[in-house]
């Protein structure tokens, strides 16, 4: 098939292109780049490095290149900037992705795989799939949303806000202390990024109409993760204790079930063989 892949050049959405490239399909990349990084998309795949706010830019990609499919991870990701520029936030994310809709419609796309959100929705990620539902409805834009949990492994950035596992590798394979705020009894549903690329391998020709969590259903603290890293990385140091920062919510963990019954999809590499693997990019990283 013909997939798009928007945001192919980040750090979930190349390992998404990289996969579907692995499968034969023709694959091209849409990414602005400035979070993502162009050796990471796919040699065979075609290139367009185009801003999703562009509305102009997102109907010659869709207009030349025609896919069946869009995966649709091109988002902005930073909480902070969704706060203090929100305008922003919703020209990139629902603008941009309404643009997109706009040409799937017009230009034959049969199939939107939409990345969101899990146990914290809200806001601009929100808002898209209620359109995509419209879509559906108005236009005959088939979808699946798969709602993402705390997604890590190779190629997440260590110096960006969000990827607690990158940023703690990064800091302690540099000698330095990483910071846990409150008392690191917070817990998440961390998910191994193969486990989300099978998930979008899946929502290709199944999910017709679905919004499913990917989620192992089981929460991992902060201090669990820095206990795992100590000993991967043989580490010596200990954290630095900083006061709770507010609103920060305690527990999330996601309920798969019904990505098991639409998709037929489990998580497969547990946390501690995915840290591992982790652990080993960022080594090799360094060379």
């Amino acid at each position: 098939m013909r997939i798009l892949v928007t945001g192919g050049a980040g750090f979930i959405g190349s390992h998404v292109a990289d996969r579907m490239v692995a499968l034969g399909h023709q694959v091209a990349v849409f990414d602005d780049l400035s979070t993502g990084n162009r050796q990471y998309v796919p040699a065979e795949a075609r290139f367009y490095h185009a801003d999703l706010a562009d509305p102009v830019a997102v109907e010659a990609c869709v207009a030349e290149f025609r896919p069946e499919i869009v995966c649709h991870h091109a988002a902005q990701i930073d909480v902070r900037h969704s706060v203090s520029d929100p305008r922003r936030d919703a020209t990139v994310n629902i603008l941009g992705s309404l643009a997109l809709l706009e040409s799937c419609a017009r230009h034959g796309a049969r199939k939107l795989v939409y990345a969101s959100t899990g146990g914290a929705i809200y806001g601009s990620k929100h808002t898209v799939e209620h359109y995509l539902y419209i879509w559906k409805l108005l236009h005959g834009l088939d979808y699946t949303v798969l709602r993402y949990p705390n997604v890590y492994g190779p190629r997440q950035n260590p110096h960006g806000e969000a990827g607690v596992n990158a940023i703690f590798i990064g800091l302690m394979l540099e000698g330095r202390r990483p910071r846990i705020f409150g008392n690191g009894e917070a817990v998440r549903d961390y998910l191994y990024v193969d486990d989300v690329v099978e998930g979008n391998r899946l929502a290709l020709e199944r999910g017709s109409g679905a919004i499913v969590n990917l989620g192992t259903g089981v929460g991992v603290s902060v201090n669990d993760i820095f206990r795992e890293l100590k000993k991967l990385l043989a580490f010596r140091g200990e954290p630095i204790m900083e006061a709770a920062r507010p609103g920060e919510i305690q527990r999330i963990y996601l309920d798969a079930t019904r990505a098991r019954e639409v998709l037929g999809w489990e998580p497969r590499v547990p946390f501690p063989e995915g840290l591992r693997r982790t652990v080993e990019w960022f080594r090799s990283r360094r060379g």
